[in-house]
């Protein structure tokens, strides 16, 4: 194989612009029908009215991402509040143990994150005021972080799910980090970022405009992954494997992420390894302040 080969075979092999995936009712919808992809899912769909998915061997969190929705599961039904948009701070989630079938209704964009699972946990509801928000890094490396999949939060066997708005300009998952591998400082876990981006708060964006950020991945070992992407509103990118990072907002648009990860081992955590090449980048934050734009916790320009 030459190196142009592998170049084709691997530059963004695992990005899927808007629409790529799309099956059935859903705009997007990532499982293991991705060749190379066992132990997480995503399911994004523009909603008016109902959906329904089958109770199967896998557990899920439902994620509104813009608008209100109602959730039957079981015997459990939670109404959540949602929110405007994925820029207007956290939003209430639920999860749903495995064997469960679920009824979405309601009127929005909505996520459902999933992972196979065999341990039958209950159904739990998390609401907007109980999401733990971080600000993470600071100076252009500040970002938000909604930390409403996690151990702390909502309960799960494999499923760890968060979201991060990276205001303009600003970098956030960095400096590069992977976890494909276990051990004692590392997970094994794959990741999906789904993306979407906004005019930053306060810009005066013609109807014209197209709001974007940029995502790196690229090997960590022999195994090929070579991402550079530009990516907008409904892009995935997938990281089965190897350092990942930056995600970049750029001037004049914000960027959002959902992130769901799981992975092969027993145990529920993110433990990660930075490219030892940038990892030292951290260090440098102790010197600088978070940007003052953080946090977002409403639609308003001031937050």
């Amino acid at each position: 194989m030459t190196d142009e080969d592998r170049f084709e075979m691997t530059t963004n092999a695992w990005l899927f612009p808007r629409g790529t995936l799309a099956e059935g009712p859903w705009q997007s919808v990532v499982g293991d029908a991705v060749p190379g992809w066992a132990h997480t899912g995503l399911r994004v769909a523009e909603l008016e009215g109902e959906l329904q998915l089958p109770a199967g061997p896998v557990e899920r969190m439902v994620v509104p991402l813009a608008g209100s929705f109602s959730v039957s599961a079981g015997a459990d039904r939670w109404e959540l509040t949602g929110r405007a948009s994925v820029f207007a701070g956290p939003t209430d989630a639920c999860y749903i143990g495995v064997g469960t079938s679920v009824r979405i209704e309601g009127s929005g964009r909505v996520a459902v994150a999933e992972a196979p699972a065999t341990a039958s946990l209950p159904g739990s509801y998390l609401s907007q005021d109980e999401v733990p928000v971080e600000i993470r890094g600071a100076g252009r490396s500040t970002r938000q972080v909604h930390n409403l999949g996690v151990p702390g939060a909502l309960a799960a066997q494999k499923l760890i799910v968060c979201e991060v708005i990276t205001p303009a300009e600003n970098w956030s998952s960095y400096p590069p980090h992977k976890h494909d591998e276990q051990t004692a400082h590392e997970s094994e876990l794959e990741e999906i970022y789904y993306f979407e981006a906004a005019p930053a708060r306060g810009a005066l964006a013609p109807a014209g405009s197209r709001p974007f950020g940029m995502f790196t991945a690229y090997a960590s070992d022999a195994r090929p992954i070579d991402t550079a992407a530009r990516v907008e509103t409904g892009d995935i990118a997938l990281v089965p494997y190897g350092y990942h990072g930056p995600a970049a907002a750029a001037p004049g648009y914000d960027l959002y992420y959902l992130n769901v990860m799981a992975g092969p081992g027993s145990e529920r955590a993110w433990r990660i390894t930075d490219d030892p090449a940038h990892g030292w980048v951290r260090s440098s934050w102790d010197a600088q302040s978070p940007d003052i734009r953080l946090p977002y916790l409403s639609e308003e320009t001031d937050a």
